[in-house]
């Protein structure tokens, strides 16, 4: 949604009215957000990205993620009547309970950091509550899941490097939630094992009904259930019907078959909804945009969902993780903050960056 801003407003926040129907204002198709559809699709609460282009990396990435931030604070704060910007999983339950949409900032990509600890530790005191590690490009000290691709030429780490490491662990003691959308299976793998704190897919599906390297794959989800974490499904029509599915074009009930292969795995604690609702081209048919959720709801329902796994899926595993990294925060309150630098080896040398 706030990249939205930026391409078709310029990141003005005084100049749009969430009340209208997007797709049409900006003559944008994909624009699938807006205040009417989130009140038809019963939304409780909602985790805005924040993003920026990979082409950022090395340059003006932290500037641009700061526009982002402010981009998402300020249109939550511009209809107080509908938002309500909270930072804990106490304050998502009270905007619930007041009626309003929580509204919570994930930082979708590590690149965001420019690998800096104190530019993390700012984004957390700034309102961030998860950090994917990488978004489709490598940081210098995590693979995205490109690395997976069976052509890809490019050179890796292996997964996550110590100073990567150091990140998970620091993000374990501000209280910031690791979500592992975008990585690399190794990468998934050595942040689970890292983590002393349940991690999240913020919007990521199971590989074994579609076959793609941005979804998860069994052994990562049994990882995953280990751990405590949540895998939220990802409706990008990509992501949900691919080999080996010989459909080609996907459907509401194509998304249920995620939800419910995930469950039946790990079971109805660890799946989610993530959606990828205003970050992706294509969605599934009956499934287009947030008014829809309760058609879902409806279909996992035909399939025998009770009412207790529906309010799981909804919120409630989400909910869990954010306490569980909040009480392992608590736990780590004497710890002191990580003085890691990513080593000289490496950094980028670019003439955006001082290297100091």
């Amino acid at each position: 949604m706030a990249a939205l801003y930026y391409i078709f407003a310029n990141n003005s926040v005084n100049t749009v009215d969430l009340h209208a129907d997007m797709a049409k204002v900006w003559n944008y198709t994909y624009a699938r957000t807006d205040i009417p559809k989130i009140r038809q699709g019963l939304l409780g609460a909602q985790f805005w990205s924040c993003w920026v282009d990979c082409n950022s990396q090395y340059k003006d990435a932290v500037r641009a993620t700061l526009d982002q931030l402010d981009v998402i604070k300020r249109f939550t704060e511009k209809y107080p009547e509908v938002f309500q910007f909270v930072t804990t999983s106490t304050g998502v339950m009270d905007a619930f309970n007041a009626g309003k949409i929580g509204s919570l900032i994930g930082l979708e990509g590590g690149h965001s950091i420019d690998s800096s600890l104190a530019v993390l530790r700012m984004y957390y005191d700034l309102g961030v509550r998860y950090m994917t590690l990488t978004h489709s490009c490598n940081t210098p000290w995590a693979d995205n899941w490109l690395v997976d691709e069976p052509d890809n030429n490019g050179t890796t780490l292996g997964g996550l490097s110590h100073f990567g490491q150091e990140v998970v662990r620091e993000m374990n003691r501000l209280g910031m939630i690791v979500d592992l959308a975008h990585v690399a299976k190794r990468t998934m793998m050595a942040a689970i094992a890292t983590s002393r704190a349940p991690v999240i897919f913020s919007h990521s599906s199971a590989f074994h009904v579609c076959n793609h390297f941005r979804n998860v794959q069994d052994d990562v989800l049994l990882k995953l259930k280990e751990n405590g974490g949540v895998i939220m499904v990802n409706f990008y029509d990509g992501f949900i019907v691919c080999p080996p599915s010989n459909k080609t074009r996907s459907d509401l009930t194509d998304v249920a078959d995620h939800i419910d292969y995930i469950a039946s795995l790990i079971g109805h604690d660890h799946v989610g909804i993530g959606s990828d609702f205003d970050g992706a081209p294509k969605f599934p048919t009956g499934l287009s945009d947030q008014s829809k959720y309760p058609d879902l709801f409806a279909e996992l329902v035909r399939r025998g969902w009770g009412d207790e796994q529906l309010r799981k899926l909804a919120g409630k595993n989400v909910l869990r993780v954010f306490k569980a990294v909040e009480l392992v925060r608590d736990q780590l309150s004497d710890t002191e903050p990580s003085e890691a630098r990513l080593p000289s080896f490496q950094r980028v040398d670019t003439n955006c960056n001082t290297n100091v």
